[in-house]
């Protein structure tokens, strides 16, 4: 056997074999937005909760100044409230976090 024919048979082994274009993913449920949210201040993007219109609103109403912010608004999107944290200690309080999270929960429930 060449090198040639090793380095072939190879590669066809590592390549995962192709789905057709056809294919559907029937594995995964159908679910509608209430059902899919599962918001969390630890790991839900930030970019998630501005473009949900109710957990959007309990941002505006808890953290306004944090709210307003344009860095908050476009560079803070895939970044966590956890995260965002760091840079806004003194309004994103272990504490405001909590009540964050607790009106998270009535829309999660």
């Amino acid at each position: 056997m060449t090198l040639r024919m090793i380095c072939l048979a190879a590669a066809a082994f590592a390549l995962p074999m192709a789905a057709p274009a056809f294919a559907q993913n029937t594995d995964a449920p159908a679910t509608d937005a209430a059902q899919a949210r599962n918001y969390s201040v630890e790991t839900t993007p930030v970019g998630t909760l501005l473009d949900d219109p109710e957990a959007a609103a309990i941002l505006q109403r808890l953290i306004p100044t944090v709210y307003a912010n344009e860095m908050f608004q476009s560079l803070g999107r895939p970044n966590t409230l956890r995260f965002i944290q760091q840079y806004e200690p003194a309004t994103l309080t272990n504490a405001k976090l909590a009540e964050i999270q607790a009106e998270f929960d009535k829309l999660n429930g």
